[in-house]
Formats: C-alpha cells, structure tokens, sequence
C-alpha cells in the first residue's frame, strides 16, 4: 500500500469531492468570503460539509444547534438538511463574522431558517434551555472550551441527538500532553465523551484538503435525559 502524501491525500479529496459533494455558487461565495472580509480559512471541508448535511437528514433534525459559525459554510449545509419549518441556531462571538454569515446565508436563501446568536458561547448557551431540545449539535468554536460546549449540548439536546465535535486530531498533536491550551481542550472534551455517561462515542481521522484531521461523533444517551 502507498504511504500518504500531502500530493496524493489531496488529490482523492478532489477526485471525492467532485464524485459526492455539489457545491454550488453560494457555497463557493461563502468560501471565497472568508478571504475577502478578512476571516480565518477554517471552515469545514466540502466533504464534511456533506456529512453534517447527511446526518442532519438521517436524524430528521427539526433543530440544529451550531457552535461556531464563521461565514456560514458549514451552517448553509445544516440548513439544507431541513425542512422549511426547521432551525438552525447557530452562535458566533464576533459580531463582524456574523454580519459575513448572515449575507452568506441571505446569498443561499436559507436564512429565514437560520438565527445568529451573537456573543461568546459560554454565555448564548445557557439562554437557550427553555427552547425545545436540539436533534443535531455541531462544535466548531475554541478548543479550550469543549467541554463546556459539550456539557450544553447533552442539557439541550434530545436523547438520540447526534453531536459534532470538529478538528480532535490537530495534526496528531493529540497524543501529545504539552501541546497547548487547544489541544488541551481537545483531550479534555475526548476524555469527556469517554466518561460521561451522557454521550456513546467514536472519533475519525481525515486527511482532506485541510490537512490532517478529524471529528468525533457521539450519540446523546437517555442518560442526557435524568441529568
């Protein structure tokens, strides 16, 4: 078997993402946006993109909470996946981000079903209790706080709800017990999903055009429901 390479590793992401994934004017706009305003390239890999849009329509997510949403890539994918009547309430801490992802999603025609919360998640999450449950939680916000962000997600999530933790892997410096505050946090939210009985979970790696990554997946337990 070849060993991977960067070359080669990108060039099944192209040869997949032009096999499964349709990516559409205003998807390509929300990227390239990311440039233009200034943001960090960090949103999710047109392939994930597509699994997020996937597991949203096989959960038959009427609600969809997203932690993090910079220009709106990953956010026009959950919206997608929903029917008319659905939301996606997705949280981003700067407001110019925001205003970024509201036009994105304007440009996508999803933003009737879309709320920005604006302000740190830390903050936005516990305001959201006395709203029905969540089908589908999506992390991608700072690592540091992953453990705070999935505690909320089992409080306002349905037993059966599937979350989303994005970027564990951070070009396997997760293995490493002095790599930083991030990958800190990343451990900290793994050994979480191990621990806590609230949450079944897996983790993946990916090497897509992002580079060397992955996600972990977990199921919300009935256990989610008693805490």
């Amino acid at each position: 078997m070849d060993e991977p390479t960067a070359e080669r590793w990108n060039d099944v992401d192209t040869y997949l993402t032009e096999t499964l994934v349709e990516e559409d004017g205003a998807l390509r706009a929300a990227v390239a946006s990311l440039a233009t305003e200034g943001l960090p390239l960090i949103e999710v890999a047109p392939l994930n993109g597509k699994l997020l849009h996937l597991l949203a329509r096989m959960v038959r997510a009427e609600r969809v909470l997203e932690i993090g949403t910079l220009g709106a890539y990953s956010t026009i994918w959950l919206a997608r996946a929903l029917a008319a009547s659905g939301r996606v309430v997705t949280i981003e801490a700067e407001p110019h981000n925001a205003r970024v992802a509201r036009h994105n999603l304007e440009r996508a025609g999803v933003a009737d079903r879309v709320d920005i919360c604006i302000g740190r998640a830390a903050d936005v999450l516990p305001t959201l209790v006395d709203e029905d449950p969540f089908d589908l939680v999506f992390i991608d916000a700072d690592k540091e706080s992953n453990t705070i962000y999935l505690d909320w997600a089992a409080r306002l999530g349905r037993p059966g709800a599937v979350v989303v933790v994005d970027n564990v892997v951070r070009s396997g410096r997760v293995v490493e017990t002095d790599a930083g505050a991030q990958v800190d946090g990343v451990r900290a939210g793994l050994a979480m999903l191990r621990d806590d009985p609230r949450f079944d979970a897996t983790a993946l790696q990916t090497l897509d055009r992002k580079g060397w990554d992955g996600i972990a997946i977990a199921l919300l337990t009935d256990e989610t429901a008693s805490a």
